[in-house]
């Protein structure tokens, strides 16, 4: 009987989803075990090979667990909102609605051939309202919440307010004042007591409330790109372009919806120590963050030209501008020779001389053009002179102010102290610029003591004479705080999460504008559902397409929607309750599976969307929605599979194409072909001829009657042709062997190239996998016992399997199942007490093929719920070792003798023996020399 695998496979999926094998109760009877796959946006283009590498190692594990006895979770379902969704619609002239749902129908058959273990009645789709509403429910939370720095946690809106009328904000100080303002034309002053409080009308009141909202409004700095209509996030943004479709991106200035995760910092560090992640990943993270600790300063202007400051009619307010200053570094604030402000800040155009304003705002917009990744990589210096001055905090020097791009608005204040005889950066800045450069401590600079050591010595001032650098930091600290210019300040590097975009496809926000200010929506309104529109584009002035429907504006409507991470912040809750209609996810569910304990996804996330969905949990455990502030305890990065291009070479100005080995001998360009109709490197030239048009008459110059491709590993993409569908595959060598192919492949977490020719040496192993169990006549497997050496096979394999599977090791898995196969085919092994146990090591693996033999060999019951084999190490333990056994020192013979035979056993076996008495022609023994473990020597 042949292994017929698309029938088995058929059979077995269609019975898996009849019996709904993969439906999952929340059974507190079992131990739980929670495996989940980050999930895709559901693509036009449908899976590649490289897309189920994650979803097959997770689906492995999730299968292992649950025959370990585990109550195991594993859903599955769709990132849905969002700008490839839109793009793809807007690309094809189709609604995103239809366009989506097509590609899941594609993805889910994709997905289903494969035979993954999902609970597909949990499934989610974040463009669902039945989803968005508690999305949108959940934004609300946040509208409604404040971080109380006093007790380090989320609370409701309301506490402020009663914290507001009893003391005003002097416990409470604005988190960054006028960061909120959406509205500029309301001012309040930065502190205010009770009784100003009481005073302020409802919009005043509403503005000072915004500036401590976690989910806030205001104007920011966004990266704007024109031809797709929207705001992208700086990970969208690739060498000033956009990353998907490559269109340009400057800054503009845009109200903007934002989620304050600056005040989670340093829960957010501190909840690395706790969580199972890669040492690499906390890195990423711990750095995206950027804690650090110093001081902010603050610098008087004293440029003649600066304007009087007033608010409206009020009275002229003539105290100075002043600039903050935030440095890890204060102790070199004696070496300052100039300043940086960032091109965007706010006063640049306050603070600029009328002589160099046309330089300025000639710089400003140059560097609008610019990525942030872009101005940070930048090597070439640059920057303009804003003929601005600003006094020294400790002597009457005039500092002057510039502007450059590598100065950033979004960290720190924005500006910089620039010490150029203390940092590398400012020193190549003052001397492309030839600004004058004095040391450390403000005199004539020797080049000779640059501040290259935190152990640095300073003793030229008064009050940090002799100190080392962290005795004069806190020093100077302590005298700025003493004359009221400096504060003390942890500053993190990382920016609240701008979470908004202009665009259709997308959360509308629970908001409604009156009057200029924001009111959330009753939780009775929701969901607020997205308004059905055939045709939509970018609103004026950068405004999203809703700002476009006329029944949307009449409402006073938030026209911004929500940003991609918005769903994916939180779905992981979502699959605890997937149907519940009362609530996000009931407290029991929540808190009977907890956290995810294992998280499969790629490392491209894990400053966006793994520390918005650390952020969102901290902030609903704050609350008292969620009784954990960790979501995934264990995270497994899975590498990338990259596709490997193949490559034609035309004779230049003909219709030749030209092998690979030959092309140095002519002018050739080089043309992708798709690698589906390549053989290895050998290309089929009527399929190329059939591929396009234009290569219909192609002529052919062979090396040895074929054809040869060009070869390059690179991103499986496409636009590269390089793609290989894994529908294909499994047509051809079935489920199985895919699944086991993609892990046999390498390490999962290790990048490495596609190659479809390995993929036969796989299904060859199935293939002798199935005689073990059947041969000509039909099923072989019998009840006789086993023997020794079948068990020992067994067993080895058993511990090789559960310690390779529980590390993810899932490429020597494989490896172990082929010489298991090749040991058992050697002993012609046909028992059922070692064929049945191997069944079960294998159906993590290989599902389809250990179903349908552990169904025919005689088993009651699904495999899926079979006990995993117990490991029996006494299977293990060698009764015997093969002795060489040598005649005067001539290796001879070998023997088995027992481990626990005695010296006289041991002569008597090796005198006895055949080919020892043939090499002692009858010569008596002289001497017998055992070393125990290690060799024979017969001495005749």
């Amino acid at each position: 009987m042949e292994y017929n695998f698309r029938a088995i496979e058929q059979k077995w999926q269609q019975h898996w989803a009849d019996s709904n094998a993969y439906t999952v109760t929340n059974d507190a009877s079992k131990p739980k075990y929670y495996v989940l796959d980050m999930f895709p946006y559901p693509s036009g283009a449908g899976l590649h090979v490289g897309h189920p590498l994650g979803y097959i190692a997770s689906d492995i594990f999730a299968r292992y667990k649950r025959l370990k006895g585990f109550n195991v979770l594993h859903p599955m379902g769709y990132d849905a909102f969002g700008l490839p969704a839109e793009q793809y619609a807007l690309e094809h002239g189709v609604h995103p609605a239809v366009s989506t749902a097509k590609n899941i129908g594609t993805f889910r058959g994709q997905l289903d051939k494969i035979g993954f273990s999902f609970d597909w009645s949990r499934q989610v789709n974040t463009s669902e309202p039945r989803y968005y509403k508690w999305t949108q429910w959940i934004f609300l939370q946040l509208f409604n919440s404040w971080y109380n720095r006093a007790s380090n946690k989320t609370e409701k809106i309301d506490t402020l307010i009663v914290a507001f009328e009893k003391d005003g904000n002097a416990a409470h100080p604005i988190p960054a004042f006028g960061k909120a303002q959406a509205d500029n034309s309301i001012h309040f002053p930065e502190r205010f007591t009770a009784e100003q409080w009481k005073s302020f009308d409802e919009k005043t009141q509403q503005a000072i409330l915004m500036e401590y909202r976690v989910a806030y409004c205001g104007y920011g700095e966004v990266n704007w790109c024109e031809a797709l209509g929207t705001v992208l996030a700086n990970d969208e943004v690739v060498n000033g372009v956009s990353e998907r479709g490559g269109y340009p991106v400057i800054k503009k200035r845009l109200r903007q919806w934002y989620l304050r995760i600056t005040e989670y910092g340093d829960r957010l560090l501190q909840g690395l120590q706790t969580v199972d992640f890669s040492d690499a990943m906390k890195e990423m993270q711990s750095n995206w963050i950027g804690k650090s600790s110093g001081a902010e300063i603050t610098f008087e202007l004293i440029s003649p030209s600066l304007p009087e400051k007033g608010l409206g009619d009020e009275v002229i307010d003539h105290s100075p501008l002043t600039i903050d200053v935030y440095t890890t570094r204060p102790d070199t604030i004696f070496g300052v020779d100039f300043m940086v402000l960032a091109p965007e800040h706010e006063l640049v155009m306050e603070i600029v001389s009328d002589e160099q304003r046309a330089a300025v705002e000639e710089y400003v917009a140059y560097v609008k053009s610019r990525s942030e990744r872009e101005r940070m990589a930048e090597k070439k210096i640059s920057g303009v002179f804003t003929g601005a001055y600003a006094q020294h905090p400790f002597s009457d020097r005039k500092i002057p102010i510039w502007i450059s791009e590598y100065v950033l608005a979004g960290y720190g204040t924005g500006a910089i102290m620039a010490v150029p005889s203390g940092d590398e950066r400012d020193h190549k800045f003052a001397q492309h610029f030839n600004i004058p450069i004095t040391n450390i401590f403000g005199d004539a600079y020797t080049g000779e003591d640059a501040v290259t050591s935190k152990d640095l010595v300073l003793h030229d001032s008064d009050f940090v004479n002799g100190m080392k650098a962290k005795e004069a930091i806190e020093a100077v600290i302590d005298k700025l705080v003493a004359q009221g210019i400096g504060t003390r300040k942890t500053n993190f590097k990382i920016r609240d999460a701008a979470f908004s975009r202009q665009r259709y496809w997308g959360e509308p926000f629970p908001i409604k504008w009156v009057d200029g200010v924001a009111y959330p929506l009753p939780e009775s309104a929701l969901p607020l559902e997205l308004p059905h529109v055939e045709q939509y584009g970018p609103g004026k002035e950068g405004e999203g397409p809703l700002s476009e429907v006329k029944d949307w504006t009449e409402r006073n409507l938030e026209t911004n929607t929500m940003p991609g991470y918005a769903g994916s912040s939180w779905y992981f809750l979502r699959y605890m309750d997937p149907h519940n209609d009362t609530e996000f996810a009931s407290k029991s569910a929540t808190d009977y599976w907890r956290q995810v304990d294992l998280y499969v996804g790629g490392t491209e996330h894990a400053v966006g969307h793994l520390l918005y969905s650390r952020m969102w949990t901290k902030a609903l455990y704050d609350l008292g929605l969620i009784s954990f502030d960790e979501p995934f305890k264990r995270l497994l990065n899975q590498g990338m599979i990259q596709g490997s291009s193949r490559f034609v070479y035309r004779v230049r100005g003909s219709n030749q194409y030209v092998s690979a080995g030959l092309k140095d001998q002519y002018e050739v360009d080089e043309i992708r072909v798709d690698v589906n109709f390549v053989d290895g490197v050998e290309m089929d030239t009527e399929a190329f001829r059939k591929w396009k048009p234009d290569f219909s008459d192609a002529e052919f110059i062979l090396e040895n009657g074929k054809y040869i491709c060009g070869s390059e590993v690179e991103k499986m993409s496409k636009s590269k042709f390089n793609t290989v569908n894994p529908d294909v595959l499994v047509e051809k060598y079935g489920a199985d062997t895919f699944r086991m192919y993609e892990m046999f492949l390498g390490p999962v977490e290790m990048s490495k190239p596609w190659d479809t020719k390995g993929i036969e040496g796989v299904h060859r192993f199935l293939k002798k996998l199935w005689r073990l169990f059947y041969n000509e006549a039909g099923l072989q497997v019998t009840n006789e016992a086993p023997t020794k050496d079948e068990l020992k096979v067994l067993h080895k394999t058993i511990k090789k399997i559960e310690e390779d599977t529980e590390r993810f090791s899932f490429n020597t898995s494989v490896s172990s199942f082929m010489i298991a196969v090749n040991e058992l085919s050697d002993l012609k092994c046909t028992k059922k007490d070692i064929l049945a146990p191997l069944l079960v090591l294998l159906a993590p693996y290989a599902p389809h093929v250990s179903a349908e033999l552990w169904s025919a060999i005689g088993n009651e019951g699904s495999i899926l719920d079979a006990p995993f084999p117990a490991f029996h190490a006494e299977y293990l333990v060698e009764a015997s070792k093969e002795y060489p056994v040598s005649i005067n020192g001539k290796t001879r013979a070998q023997i088995d003798i027992a481990l626990d035979a005695t010296e006289e056993q041991v002569q008597a076996l090796v005198l006895a023996n055949e080919t020892v008495q043939k090499w002692m022609e009858g010569k008596p023994l002289r001497k017998l020399v055992f070393v125990k473990g290690r060799m024979i020597n017969v001495v005749v």
